[in-house]
């Protein structure tokens, strides 16, 4: 099963992400255990992915999402977090920090309620449009995330960067594309059917053109971080 595969974001011009994403999922993977807490959890469509690795799953959000909530526990993530303390194993933010306009306070929560010896896993962009306006805030480098994350007292594993400087600029280009298709429906199929093999063989190739690219953290799309409570 991979991760983005129930995930209602995964379109024909950004599928890469996501299959970036699921790398990184399944990278992780050994860290996944025990009661597992999906802060910013949206839809949750990561549940039954990571229910194959933990005992029990827990979606904190807030109620005035954008999204068709689908949280076991509401609370406000600029906020405190509505669980008790040393309650979670396993933590997971993905593409949750931008939108908190007290990031700090929400790491210092996740802290809180994160067992000893558990883990954090996040997910940032860096280099992504502004989007679910005005509830984005923050922009994020592996700098700005390491002082942060040891501010409230965790130990980081790593930081890695997602892409490289060749997939963030499709991926940009293609969303740029995107919001060209405008009109009658016929004009709107017309133009999105002229799009979809530029789409596709760009993404193809990107992964490919990275490889040139021997700094990703310059210019990438985003980061992935695990850390852990001592």
């Amino acid at each position: 099963m991979k991760p983005s595969q129930f995930h209602n974001n995964r379109k024909e011009y950004n599928w890469l992400i996501y299959n970036i994403g699921d790398k990184f999922f399944e990278k992780y993977s050994k860290y996944y255990k025990g009661r597992l807490v999906d802060l910013g959890c949206g839809e949750a469509p990561y549940k039954q992915y990571f229910l194959q690795y933990v005992n029990e799953y827990i979606g904190v959000d807030w109620p005035n999402s954008f999204h068709n909530i689908k949280a076991d526990v509401f609370s406000n993530l600029n906020d405190k977090i509505l669980l008790p303390d040393d309650f979670a194993d396993t933590i997971v933010a993905i593409s949750v920090m931008e939108h908190l306009c007290e990031p700090e306070r929400f790491l210092r929560e996740s802290y809180r309620i994160l067992k000893r010896g558990g883990i954090m896993l996040i997910q940032v962009p860096f280099q992504w449009w502004v989007h679910e306006q005005p509830h984005d805030f923050f922009r994020y480098t592996p700098f700005g995330l390491f002082y942060m994350l040891k501010k409230v007292g965790f130990h980081i594993l790593t930081i890695e960067p997602q892409s490289g400087f060749f997939t963030t600029l499709i991926l940009k280009f293609n969303y740029f594309t995107l919001r060209f298709i405008r009109g009658p429906k016929i004009i709107k199929s017309f133009l999105r059917t002229l799009l979809r093999p530029v789409w596709y063989i760009g993404q193809k190739l990107a992964p490919l053109l990275d490889k040139l690219d021997k700094e990703w953290y310059l210019e990438t799309s985003g980061y992935f971080v695990l850390a852990t409570k001592k």
